[in-house]
């Protein structure tokens, strides 16, 4: 598997690896592809700063990327305005009741409660920006589309590429307009904020429409070679997997789970492909989520309507937390895509790698005895 991406990022597959998590990021980069770290999680610049740091220690000198979350126009910002104040108290009420009908227990003595992702916010992003530009990075991808103007020439001023999300043909020609170097072909499928066309239809739109100014990564239901071997076929020049990689071995090193699953991935061996909705009950926008009860609870006809961005996420931060520190897999909140159903083992990145890169070669080599 090579393509123009292998050598325009020196990496042995063009396999873009987005994940929260430092240790699995730094696994797919020594492993061949691109890891890309989340940084949304980061409240705090200077952790980041210390989480890049580790980065950098640990590639083996191989590239790496991060992913903020940036929308192009300025939303309201704690900068300005203190966001707590804009929660109404029947939403509040509402978290707090049905954390206690689900039998989540308060967070234990001494743990600090989480105030929500503040990397929602414009300012926070920003800071995740002016940090990674100080570390050797290879890529800024943004999940929400094309970052401000301002943001993508400061990243080419670094020799940095900037890559952008897209789940519409025209979202995808607004960023090539906008200056992105890669557009991000998201489907339906995928975890996290998606649109609402498959992955099957938007990519060879996506192509279609800006291939000859950018390069085209496919995202959304990937996660096996046949699946890489059809997403080339389509016009991609690589894919972008994220929910894949939560079942990595290496993803236990950030969720202290003592060398066995984790709560999360407890619940996301057990899912199937249709075990996913989407919602806005995570952060405000449409996003793809693993069903569970805490998400049945937010579609009862006596929920609130989920809080726009990034107040929602706000309101749900310290439930969050409890719910991740609660071992019960029935309630877990967390944004996967439909390629759950194939996530069954928990296995290093390496091995998940290898097989990957093995099964499209055979892939290939099965389409070729059809010409």
């Amino acid at each position: 598997m090579h393509t123009a991406l292998s050598e325009q990022f020196g990496i042995e597959h063009p396999i873009f690896g987005f994940t929260p998590s430092e240790h699995v990021a730094a696994a797919i980069s020594r492993a061949g592809g691109m890891g890309v770290l989340g940084c949304v999680r980061f409240n705090d610049a200077d952790e980041l700063d210390a989480v890049l740091d580790w980065m950098d220690e640990n590639t083996d000198g191989k590239p790496y990327g991060v992913d903020i979350v940036m929308p192009a126009k300025i939303p309201t910002d704690a900068a300005s305005v203190d966001l707590q104040k804009l929660i109404p108290p029947e939403h509040r009420a509402f978290v707090d009741r049905t954390l206690e009908q689900l039998r989540v227990p308060p967070l234990a003595e001494g743990v600090a409660s989480a105030e929500g992702v503040l990397g929602w916010l414009h300012s926070v992003a920003r800071s995740h920006v002016e940090v990674a530009l100080r570390h050797p990075i290879k890529l800024i991808a943004n999940a929400l589309g094309s970052p401000p103007k301002d943001i993508i020439d400061q990243a080419h001023e670094h020799g940095v590429v900037v890559a952008a999300l897209a789940g519409k043909a025209a979202h995808a020609v607004h960023h090539v307009d906008n200056g992105v170097d890669i557009v991000i072909a998201q489907g339906y499928e995928a975890g996290g904020h998606t649109g609402e066309i498959a992955s099957m239809v938007l990519l060879p739109e996506i192509v279609d429409a800006v291939g000859d100014r950018a390069t085209v990564l496919g995202a959304g239901g990937i996660g096996s070679g046949r699946q890489i071997a059809a997403a080339l076929a389509l016009g991609a020049s690589g894919v972008w997997m994220g929910s894949y990689w939560l079942t990595s071995a290496e993803y236990q090193l950030d969720a202290g789970a003592g060398g066995g699953p984790s709560t999360m991935q407890r619940a996301l061996l057990a899912a199937s492909s249709s075990d996913t909705v989407r919602a806005r009950s995570y952060s405000g926008k449409p996003a793809r989520l693993l069903k569970t009860r805490w998400t049945e609870a937010w579609s009862a006809p006596d929920a609130p309507d989920p809080l726009p961005m990034p107040l929602q996420n706000l309101l749900v931060g310290e439930a969050h937390q409890r719910i991740a520190r609660s071992d019960d897999p029935e309630v877990v909140s967390m944004p996967i895509g439909q390629i759950v159903g194939r996530m069954n083992e928990i296995r290093p990145v390496a091995e998940v790698m290898a097989d990957l890169i093995h099964e499209f070669d055979a892939t290939v080599a099965r389409l070729d005895t059809l010409r």
